[in-house]
């Protein structure tokens, strides 16, 4: 595994074109000092994932996982216990890759969603020159998770119609609320998965080494989309936040469903429905997509974000316990 650095990476504190403008004149001292920290770590501490990563270990269905191998979405279940090794393997070389192009889908979305966000401010302020920064980051993630999922096989797990087409509908019509609550659920769901795997020495190294570098730079993203989300929510109130936490709800539950693809199932040999069926009943996939909601749902909970109705939404999708 390419080593990124000896720092401890801990998690980050917990802390339309855009109708509403909002009043900030109260805190934008407090944002930009933020921003010139978030700055000045970036200048120290970023990576090139084209000679940062080792991406000549041989890929294969032998010898390592490609995701902690409870984390299988399939794990626990009867078809599970059906499939022979090479199989389990192959399958969590598939999710990786599904989650890979899943994530530049969503890098997509944020980006977009930075761009109209930074489009009203002080074009020479920090906020906006952090902000540039992190979406050049997003450029080359985008980047390093097409050269992962090529890497391992080349198979494509394209988002649903349906995911692409609200993923449109999103990054179109958020306000700012709606879209910093988007941005973290990205980031907050696919940092938690990577934060456990970066360390299992079970993985693949090539996965591993994605997963830190993606660590250490998506932890000043989060940093920053926590705060902003904090910040705003002061100001969202009524219909509003209904509104918010609708949207909200609706953006984690599909992020949720578009993360391990059907298609990932037949590349192995399973039928698709039956194996989608399987682990949309299994008890082990919802506790680990809880688990990985926690972080996030202790925030939104924090903020006033999830309440009924949309509280059922986040746990039909298994990101809030039952």
């Amino acid at each position: 595994m390419t080593s990124l650095g000896t720092d401890t990476i801990s998690a980050p504190p917990t802390g339309s074109p855009a109708s509403i403008r909002l009043d900030l004149a109260p805190a934008v001292s407090e944002r930009e000092e933020t921003a010139q920290r978030l700055l000045r770590a970036a200048a120290k501490r970023s990576f090139d994932p084209a000679s940062d990563i080792d991406w000549t270990t041989p890929i294969n269905d032998d010898d390592w996982f490609y995701i902690p191998e409870h984390r299988v979405s399939l794990y626990g279940t009867r078809l599970w216990e059906s499939m022979t090794r090479r199989q389990r393997i192959a399958l969590s070389r598939h999710e990786v890759a599904s989650m890979a192009q899943t994530g530049i889908w969503f890098e997509l979305i944020l980006m977009q969603l930075l761009v109209r966000f930074v489009y009203d401010e002080d074009l020479t302020s920090h906020n906006t020159d952090w902000v540039l920064t992190e979406i050049a980051d997003e450029c080359r993630h985008s980047s390093m998770f097409a050269r992962l999922s090529t890497t391992l096989g080349g198979a494509q797990h394209h988002v649903s119609r349906r995911g692409h087409l609200l993923g449109r509908i999103l990054k179109t019509i958020a306000d700012p609320p709606e879209g910093f609550a988007a941005i973290l659920i990205a980031e907050e769901l696919l940092d938690t998965f990577q934060r456990e795997t970066m360390v299992d020495e079970a993985v693949h190294p090539l996965v591993r080494s994605v997963s830190q570098l993606h660590v250490v730079e998506e932890a000043r993203h989060v940093k920053f989309a926590r705060e902003e989300l904090e910040r705003q929510m002061h100001s969202v109130r009524g219909v509003h936040l209904q509104r918010v936490r609708m949207m909200t709800a609706w953006a984690a539950a599909i992020t949720a469903h578009e993360l391990v693809q059907p298609s990932c199932y037949s590349a192995v040999g399973l039928d698709p429905r039956e194996a989608l069926r399987a682990a949309r009943a299994s008890r082990v996939r919802r506790d680990s997509l809880t688990w990985a909601a926690s972080k996030l749902t202790t925030l939104f909970e924090d903020v006033g974000l999830i309440a009924a109705p949309s509280r059922r939404i986040w746990r039909d999708a298994g990101l809030l316990a039952a």
